[in-house]
């Protein structure tokens, strides 16, 4: 959730030729640009999917920084109807972050579809798309609608097993989808009452201010999605209470136990899982994890590079003493794949 001064080269993306992959490994890859109405908030979207093609292998999601994984670039999608998960990066963040759950996922037969939130991503930080958090929701509600519609893209969607996974300002999106209500009035009492010094500080560029009781206070939920995972999520004292308490989304929020971001996992996750009904909502911390765990994996050098090149940025590759991000994410994506499944299953498929 910090400002992140991270360069564009090294947040620019590489392909490489590999070997072919197996059967297992066969992801289909391609981005595209999602277009709305009016021309103002274009949509950079990048889609995972379910493919019985083989080439061509390439790595996608991979930069300076940040680990890759193999796919198969432009890849025909299966013509069985998939569930589909919609995927909500953090506060200057971008569609690469939550790569490391696109393998489990795909293999599971989900389409995956992440967008760049305009505004709030690292390709695009205008402060006038920042200040419209409500965006954020109504971006996914776009990408399910345009993938609802073609299904040349990334297969056919399953209309009944929709979800949505967010870290960070990715996770207060999804809730916000699941139909929690906000109340800038609220977060900015709460910030007067327990002050934090990044969080209170960021708001007002995300248009969480004391007029502001319009679009951000607004109904945001998007019936379709079935199921939503938080990922150490920020700004949640905002939500109110009673809308949290009265949800019908089941929530699984996972929160970090090493607080090395300002981000106290008591006053955020914890926070809604002293409001949200539980079950069918499921909270967990998980100990050894920092906020920055729930991205995907650093390369070796690249806490390094980071230090060098913008120190202080070296923190988005640290995790617990001693634990390993990558066992973070098998713990992880295990909790996500069984809520998933029971939150889905009992949803009629389609096609």
């Amino acid at each position: 959730m910090r400002k992140f001064a991270l360069s564009a080269w090294m947040l620019a993306g590489l392909s490489l030729c590999l070997p072919q992959v197996h059967a297992a490994e066969l992801i289909g890859f391609r981005e595209v640009t999602l277009a709305d109405a009016s021309q103002q908030r274009s949509l950079h979207v990048a889609l995972w999917y379910p493919t019985t093609a083989s080439t061509p292998a390439l790595t996608s999601a991979e930069n300076r920084i940040f680990q890759g994984l193999t796919t198969i670039q432009d890849a025909p999608p299966t013509g069985s109807a998939h569930p589909l998960v919609v995927l909500s990066h953090g506060y200057r963040g971008n569609w690469r972050n939550l790569s490391w759950l696109i393998p489990e996922l795909v293999d599971q037969g989900y389409i995956v579809a992440a967008p760049d939130h305009p505004g709030t991503t690292t390709f695009d930080q205008s402060a006038a798309e920042a200040a419209k958090l409500w965006e954020r929701p109504r971006d996914l509600s776009r990408v399910i609608d345009k993938l609802a519609r073609d299904n040349t893209l990334a297969g056919t969607v399953d209309p009944q097993r929709i979800a949505a996974i967010g870290h960070s300002l990715g996770g207060w999106t999804v809730t916000a989808l699941a139909g929690a209500r906000y109340s800038p009035q609220r977060y900015i009492e709460e910030c007067r009452l327990h002050p934090n010094p990044r969080l209170c500080q960021i708001a007002p560029e995300l248009g969480i201010t004391a007029p502001n009781q319009g679009p951000l206070s607004a109904d945001l939920r998007d019936p379709r999605i079935k199921a939503v995972v938080a990922l150490d999520l920020g700004f949640a004292r905002g939500f109110t209470p009673e809308s949290l308490s009265t949800l019908k989304t089941p929530i699984l929020v996972l929160g970090a136990g090493v607080n090395i971001a300002d981000m106290p996992v008591e006053e955020e996750s914890g926070y809604l899982n002293a409001h949200l009904a539980s079950p069918p909502s499921r909270y967990q911390v998980l100990a050894d994890a920092s906020h920055f765990s729930f991205m995907q994996l650093c390369k070796p050098d690249a806490a390094a590079l980071l230090k060098e090149q913008a120190p202080g940025d070296e923190i988005i590759c640290r995790d617990g003493d001693g634990t390993d991000r990558q066992a973070l994410h098998r713990q992880a994506s295990q909790l996500i794949g069984e809520f998933l499944r029971q939150n889905l299953a009992g949803q009629a498929p389609t096609g």
